[in-house]
């Protein structure tokens, strides 16, 4: 029942900028720590930004001073600004949800179904 759905994807050139959303939809108590994830061809999937429920960030150093994570409670979204692209941004980029469906229950992971990034030289 619970879905996220990613959009902002696309096809962008070497210093641009785009914004990725991620949007949680479905019956849940609580959202806890939200990131971002990406997968280049032929590489595993590897951790971009982190953010907690209390607003805590954490980064891999590739993307430190580039990107920026942030999270709106009310809309249940995460989203990801990512300024000066590289060609080696280039990647499917996932988002991840910690969703605690029930008061009293465990939380449990959920991914988006992945947008691609292309960013050209």
């Amino acid at each position: 029942q619970v879905q996220l759905v990613e959009s902002g994807g696309g096809l962008v050139q070497a210093g641009g900028s785009l914004r990725l959303s991620c949007a949680a939809s479905g019956s849940f108590f609580s959202i806890n720590a939200m990131g971002w994830y990406r997968q280049a061809p032929g590489k595993q999937r590897v951790l971009v930004a982190t953010i907690t429920s209390g607003g805590s960030r954490n980064y891999a150093d590739s993307v430190k001073g580039r990107f920026t994570i942030s999270r709106d409670n009310a809309k249940r979204t995460v989203y990801l600004q990512m300024n000066s692209l590289e060609p080696e941004d280039t990647a499917v980029y996932y988002c991840n949800v910690a969703i605690q469906k029930y008061v009293s229950s465990y939380t449990n992971d959920y991914w988006g179904q992945g947008t691609q990034v292309t960013v050209s030289s």
